[in-house]
């Protein structure tokens, strides 16, 4: 597939002239992915802002209660709030992969609220998606209606960091004008 430019509105750095542990993780990924996400070179722009990125990133997916399915899965409604471009297809392509589902991911991104999911699901992205566009409306209620669908203390925090996370990770892909790889538009589709 053809490269896609990781962004428009701000320059993107020679890998060679990046911190070795940036190309270091750069490589990694890359290896892991067969192809260079394009967030990982954006993000490249600012050295000391894309490992603390990328460390919060890691703990978001490595120290949690939450299946990596049911981050994907906040990240994608949050993103489909947000519209974010970027996210909404390397993400939804995650969705499809560990979903093993080719339509959940275009469900969360038009309204979650049709997808097809369990009152579980629904729930957690109920309280993602309110954090995202009325946080001020966010009670006590909201968290004992997740603990009645089974989710601890620690997993609701996990749930409203992702969706706090992917917030941020939103804005800026907007602000720099994030393109997608070209990769992620077809994974998980056959």
């Amino acid at each position: 597939m053809a490269d896609t430019e990781p962004m428009t509105r701000f320059p993107v750095p020679e890998i060679d002239a990046l911190p070795a542990d940036i190309r270091d993780r750069i490589e990694a990924e890359t290896e892991r992915a067969g192809f260079t996400p394009n967030v990982f070179l954006a993000y490249a722009y600012h050295p000391a802002q894309f490992r603390a990125f990328f460390a919060y990133y890691d703990a978001l997916i490595e120290d949690t209660e939450l299946t990596r399915l049911e981050i994907e899965m906040i990240i994608v409604a949050v993103s489909g709030v947000n519209d974010c471009y970027y996210c909404n297809t390397a993400h939804g392509a995650l969705v499809r992969l560990y979903g093993d589902d080719p339509l959940l991911a275009d469900q969360l991104i038009s309204n979650y609220r049709n997808a097809d999911v369990s009152d579980r699901h629904r729930a957690m992205l109920d309280l993602a998606v309110t954090l995202t566009s009325a946080q001020e409306t966010v009670e006590e209620t909201d968290l004992l209606a997740l603990e009645d669908h089974g989710f601890s203390r620690k997993a609701i925090w996990d749930i409203g960091s992702v969706a706090a996370f992917f917030n941020l990770s939103n804005r800026m892909a907007q602000l720099a004008d994030m393109r997608p790889n070209e990769e992620f538009h077809t994974l998980g589709r056959d």
